[in-house]
């Protein structure tokens, strides 16, 4: 049976105005307003698409993996409503501020405690820090090959193939399973949880692990220091340059240009 392994991020609503949250200057953390709650990261939720279309065409299993702390259970449970099988969490705040190495390698031993897989799909990026780094750091930690940036998957005979953007269109590529899929935006929505999804979801197994579960060794997980983070200040000012008459005002506009070294 096909076995489809998808990574997911909780975080802060990428949608929320810079204006709606703050910025804790001690903790260095973006806190956002109480009436506004964290989501999967939409490119994640592309990636839970992409593993669900497979699972259509060709049945299997999917297992949802996510580390974080705070997981909210109607925000992270969401692609069990849709047609996840199951959902195992890495809760441990021994694992909060890793760089994307660091989140690779945890994530990495989580899927070799997993076990056997075929594919593994990831979000192209997270919302949040956009690094785009941790779906091909799992990739190269586990030995397997990568293909990022897909906008459609297909599988047959023990290969995949993939449909990759490019800046002038997309390219086809082929990888041998087991494979790690990077998954963009173009490949479409999440679908749409139904009530006989959402009553399905609560009968599905959720597990939690801890860094110990696992057999890290935290000493050596790279950690991003946070030197400062802050809203930057964005400020605008509009000058009307006028003149008698239209050359009078393009020669007043030249002589600005100028006095500002524009040209």
């Amino acid at each position: 049976m096909l076995h489809m392994i998808v990574c997911v991020k909780q975080i802060i609503d990428p949608e929320i105005p810079p204006a709606a949250f703050k910025i804790d200057p001690e903790a260095k953390k973006a806190v956002p307003p109480a009436d506004r709650p964290p989501v999967i990261n939409p490119f994640d939720e592309n990636a839970v698409e992409a593993a669900l279309r497979v699972k259509d065409a060709k049945g299997g299993k999917i297992t949802v993996l996510s580390m974080g702390t705070g997981f909210v259970p109607e925000v992270i449970k969401k692609p069990l409503t849709v047609g996840a099988d199951e959902l195992i969490l890495i809760d441990d705040p021994a694992l909060e501020n890793l760089d994307p190495y660091g989140r690779a390698s945890v994530l990495a031993a989580a899927i070799k405690k997993i076990g056997k897989f075929d594919i593994i799909f990831c979000g192209r990026q997270a919302g949040d820090w956009d690094a785009g780094q941790v779906g091909s750091g799992i990739a190269e930690l586990l030995g397997i090959p990568c293909v990022t940036l897909a906008k459609k998957v297909e599988v047959a005979d023990g290969t995949v193939r993939v449909e990759r953007v490019v800046a002038d269109g997309y390219e086809v590529v082929e990888a041998p399973l087991p494979v790690l899929i990077t998954v963009s935006n173009e490949l479409g929505e999440l679908r749409y949880a139904t009530f006989k999804g959402i009553m399905a979801a609560k009968k599905k197994p959720v597990t939690t692990w801890k860094a110990a579960d696992l057999g890290l060794d935290l000493s050596r997980l790279h950690r991003t220091e946070i030197l400062k983070l802050y809203i930057p200040v964005r400020e605008a000012k509009c000058e009307f340059i006028g003149g008698e008459t239209p050359e009078e005002a393009g020669a007043n506009l030249a002589l600005k240009l100028r006095e500002a070294k524009l040209i």
